[in-house]
């Protein structure tokens, strides 16, 4: 008696196989939307991979610590560092983030501020998150930000232009052997049309 290997499967398995197919992409895409927030969260309480504001119990939104409140150190002038400032939107989010400040120089405890601007290519009400890194990451836990946008989920009109500033801290207590330091700042998209627009509304 033969048997013959190029039976077609039943309709039914073809249909169970589908099913499986389907549920393993939607938890995949739900999966890959849960890491950004999940991660920024794990990264913010660990110090991980340059999160600044690293303070356990200090959390806001989307894990963004809140403004510290502690006094700023005394001026190490003995040595300059360079921070420099960078800017960038992530897809789904049709806005455009320019660094006008590029760079700066300043000496460890000083004071500075930073301006960022940020304009709205749509012609939609969108709120977007921005999220800070610091690289190297060892300087992440000596950047001390007083104000800071990012503090707050921000939400632009269409064809609107915000300036956006951060007012910050490099403390003394950073390696000296780090001379550069980079905050890189990225926008991401944390709202639909009819909550952007409630939110401009409260204004």
């Amino acid at each position: 008696m033969s048997v013959s290997v190029n039976s077609p499967m039943p309709l039914r398995s073809h249909r169970q196989l589908l099913i499986k197919l389907l549920v393993v992409i939607a938890l995949a895409f739900a999966f890959g939307f849960a890491m950004v927030p999940l991660y920024d969260v794990f990264c913010q309480v660990t110090g991980l991979n340059g999160k600044t504001g690293a303070k356990p119990g200090s959390l806001g939104i989307a894990g963004i610590s809140n403004p510290l409140t502690s006094s700023p150190s005394s001026i190490d002038s003995s040595r300059t560092v360079t921070v420099e400032f960078i800017g960038t939107v992530m897809p789904g989010l049709p806005w455009e983030m320019t660094a006008l400040t590029s760079s700066l120089d300043l000496h460890p405890g000083e004071l500075h501020q930073a301006k960022f601007r940020v304009h709205n290519l749509s012609d939609k009400t969108i709120v977007g998150q921005a999220i800070p890194s610091v690289s190297p990451g060892l300087a992440a836990q000596h950047f001390e930000k007083l104000d800071c946008f990012c503090f707050a989920q921000q939400t632009l009109a269409p064809g609107e232009t915000k300036e956006m500033p951060l007012t910050f801290i490099v403390k003394p207590e950073l390696d000296k052997d780090i001379r550069t330091i980079t905050l890189a700042y990225a926008f991401f998209i944390v709202a639909d049309t009819k909550s952007a627009a409630k939110n401009l509304a409260l204004r």
